[in-house]
C-alpha cells in the first residue's frame, strides 16, 4: 500500500470497507485470492455487520451538505456517520457541548440522520427481539 496523501483526515467506517472491497475482500470467500492481510478481514467483517454496510457515498455526501447549518466539527460529522445515532440520547456524547451549541435542533439533527441514514433491515429485526 502507497500512502498519497499523509494526513488526509479521518475516514469513515463506509471508506474503509469501501477500501476493503475494492482490494477484493467481499468476493473472496476462501480468503486466500485476495491481497488482503487476516487482520484486514477481521475488520471488514465488522464493518460488513455495522452501519457502514448499508451507506453509499451518495448518502454521506448528502448527509455532510445537509448537517452544515449546524456547524459541526468534522470528527463530530464521522462520528455520526460511522455510529448512525437514531435518538438524541445516542447522539448526546457525540457533540460537544451539544445543548448549548444546537439547543431545540438536537431533534432535527437527530431526524436527519434518521431520514439520509435509514436503518438497515438487520437492524430493525435486531431491535424487534
Amino acid at each position: 500500500m502507497k500512502i498519497l496523501k499523509e494526513n488526509a483526515g479521518p475516514l469513515t467506517n463506509f471508506e474503509v470497507l469501501d477500501f476493503f472491497r475494492s482490494r477484493g475482500a467481499a468476493k473472496d470467500p476462501t480468503r486466500v485470492l485476495a491481497p488482503v492481510a487476516p487482520s484486514e478481514f477481521k475488520v471488514y467483517d465488522y464493518l460488513a455487520h455495522s452501519a457502514a454496510s448499508g451507506q453509499t457515498r451518495e448518502s454521506i455526501t448528502e448527509f455532510v451538505a445537509k448537517c452544515k447549518p449546524y456547524k459541526l466539527t468534522k470528527s463530530e460529522i464521522a462520528n455520526i456517520i460511522n455510529i448512525r445515532p437514531s435518538s438524541s440520547v445516542e447522539i448526546d456524547p457525540l457533540i460537544e457541548n451539544l445543548d448549548s451549541r444546537l439547543g431545540e435542533s438536537v431533534e432535527e439533527l437527530v431526524e436527519l440522520v434518521v431520514q439520509v441514514f435509514p436503518p438497515s433491515s438487520e437492524q430493525t429485526s435486531k431491535s424487534d427481539e
